[in-house]
């Protein structure tokens, strides 16, 4: 693996040399600080662990293992030469987050926790016209993906009960197999409960139907409250390997109430990414009022499929057993954004805002929404819009705290990513406590304020050395068919708007294992919130730059010191081999 060769013409042939993977400097001068005649012992090692890794509690006999695994790379046991450690901080077993699994109080209200959440889950492509199936609900759960979003509408004999996106060209899929199918999977990646919200067009006969299905489908696993309205929502640790179902009370089946659809699905373009990876992330609005006056906003997206009056007298046809299997009550009371955003302390709901409903909210009743997700559940959904099922910058909901900030799972693209950054936190269970400053009142009553401008709390300083594994992973001409390839680093944080950022590194010509030796400083207001985009794409000078790998991971676990952080494909898959050696140090 010397030399490669690409062919640039029928007489004309390129040679390139691969070089080795070698330590960067840094490694090297670290190397000899915390060694002796060119050998790293345990009691070095050790000492390096505490002041370079800042893993304060490591021993020496830590130590020892680690160096003990690496035997069979060096004839001298008694410690680490310097290509030994380098291979220790680049292998699998210096991740960048910690492995300690779950690790957040799972003791409390439902309501304190994000949580993984998709929407109209049993879409297999776009809004419009793609296939239901129970496919994509296996591969959200599987990812850990906790909340499970069903459109559940009577079938075309109106006997039996499908699962698809109304009013489009969407081919159903039977609501029995995808109850069975969440059955099976619904802990594979997580022990901590899986609410299933239903978005429900059906008539009562109907309802009774599905009830039954729902109650002989999960029997014991089902969780039905005592009271119809709970106080207080459970915890998570409460509900372990428990099955929650969460709708709007039932109501009388009308086939004229065509038009109350919360979908404006069929308006306007799809407002989704260019590209797959290639459209940023879009930035938290910090607009006015008047920024939506000639916008449909207020006359469409303020309608819903939870928009009811709780005192609807249509109510009397409704299946009570139906309504009994309902643990969180999902609607919105008449009167508008303050009636909605009302704290009852006698019972607790779940209310749902699209996108563009939260992002006009915010600017007006922005501490208002944060007081309400204290003890209620807020459900943000992305725009009819994004008929190509892309997705919204979910920090807009998160900072309100927002628990189900609701995605389309079978896309991809820069704010799917933030997802799966989000919740490869807490060991990746699917819930992920929300920050103290968002749970908690002031002594004056004083509420977080979303957009108040906070001092730096703490600076992550960020080096890039160097990247590995394309090579393996890809074909030699996958990203230029006349020389290996130019690879360049994105780095940078997805959080508060004072605090997001991208920036780059140099592109590295005509190399397979690009060594950029670039520092990056991160001013950070709200750390709680932060997460760490990093990014790697190859440079065309003539066409777009092509994709290499990329990853997001929660600022607030990451493991300061020298670390091996692996990459993502553009659908989240995990590569074989492509890592980046990066150092994470916060002052």
């Amino acid at each position: 693996m010397s030399k490669q060769t690409y062919s640039v013409c029928f007489c004309w042939r390129r040679r390139f040399k691969l070089a080795l993977s070698e330590a960067p400097p840094e490694i090297k001068t670290l190397f000899d600080q915390y060694s002796e005649n060119e050998l790293m012992t345990a009691s070095h090692l050790q000492r390096f662990l505490v002041e370079v890794q800042k893993q304060e509690k490591a021993t020496e006999e830590e130590a020892q293992a680690i160096i003990d695994s690496f035997k069979h790379f060096h004839r001298r046991g008694a410690g680490l030469n310097l290509e030994t450690f380098f291979k220790y901080l680049f292998g699998d077993s210096n991740p960048p987050l910690p492995s300690l699994g779950v690790h957040h109080d799972m003791t409390l209200p439902l309501s304190h926790y994000f949580i993984y959440t998709g929407h109209n889950s049993y879409l297999t492509g776009n809004q419009l016209s793609s296939d239901c199936s129970d496919v994509p609900i296996i591969n959200a759960l599987k990812r850990g993906v906790r909340v499970i979003e069903l459109d559940i509408w009577p079938n075309a004999s109106k006997d039996n009960v499908d699962v698809l996106h109304g009013r489009t060209l969407t081919t159903p899929v039977e609501l029995i197999r995808c109850l069975r199918s969440i059955k099976e999977h619904a802990f594979s990646a997580s022990e901590f409960p899986v609410v299933i919200t239903l978005e429900d067009h059906l008539t009562p006969d109907l309802q009774a139907k599905v009830a039954e299905m729902v109650t002989q489908t999960f029997g014991d696993i089902l969780f039905t409250p005592t009271s119809e309205n709970l106080k207080e929502f459970p915890s998570p640790e409460s509900l372990k390997k428990r099955i929650i179902i969460s709708t709007k009370p039932p109501k009388e089946y009308l086939e004229v109430k065509e038009k109350e659809k919360e979908d404006d699905s069929q308006q306007g373009k799809a407002s989704g990414d260019d590209e797959a990876w290639g459209k940023e992330v879009p930035s938290m609005r910090s607009g006015s009022i008047a920024d939506y006056k000639e916008s449909n906003v207020d006359k469409e997206e303020f309608k819903d499929e939870e928009d009811f009056d709780e005192s609807d007298k249509s109510q009397h046809n409704e299946a009570p057993e139906y309504r009994h299997l309902i643990a969180i009550h999902a609607g919105k009371p008449k009167g508008g954004l303050e009636a909605w955003l009302i704290v009852d302390p006698d019972k607790v709901r779940r209310v749902s805002l699209s996108e563009q409903q939260l992002e006009k909210a915010a600017i007006t009743h922005g501490k208002e929404i944060v007081r309400f997700t204290q003890r209620n559940i807020l459900r943000v959904y992305p725009k009819g819009t994004r008929i190509d099922s892309s997705n919204y910058n979910p920090l807009i909901g998160w900072v309100h705290g927002a628990q189900m900030v609701a995605f389309n799972m079978q896309g991809y693209g820069r704010s799917l990513w933030l997802m799966h950054g989000m919740f490869r936190a807490n060991g990746g269970c699917g819930f992920v406590k929300k920050p103290d400053f968002l749970l908690k009142t002031g002594p004056n009553n004083e509420i977080f304020d979303p957009k108040a401008k906070l001092p730096v709390k703490t600076t992550l300083k960020v080096t890039v050395y160097m990247g590995e594994g394309w090579y393996y992973d890809f074909k030699h001409t996958h990203f230029d068919q006349y020389s290996p390839p130019d690879f360049y680093a994105r780095v940078g944080i997805a959080g508060v708007p004072n605090d997001t950022i991208m920036k780059k590194t140099k592109a590295i010509e005509d190399n397979w294992l690009p060594t950029w030796n670039e520092v990056f400083e991160f001013p950070l207001t709200v750390p709680e919130l932060a997460l760490l985009r990093i990014e790697v794409h190859e440079y065309d000078m003539s066409e777009k730059d092509d994709f290499g790998g990329q990853t997001c991971l929660p600022v607030w676990e990451l493991r300061s010191g020298i670390r091996a952080v692996p990459l993502h494909s553009q659908k989240g898959d995990k590569y074989n081999s492509v890592k980046l050696l990066m150092r994470f140090e916060f002052y």
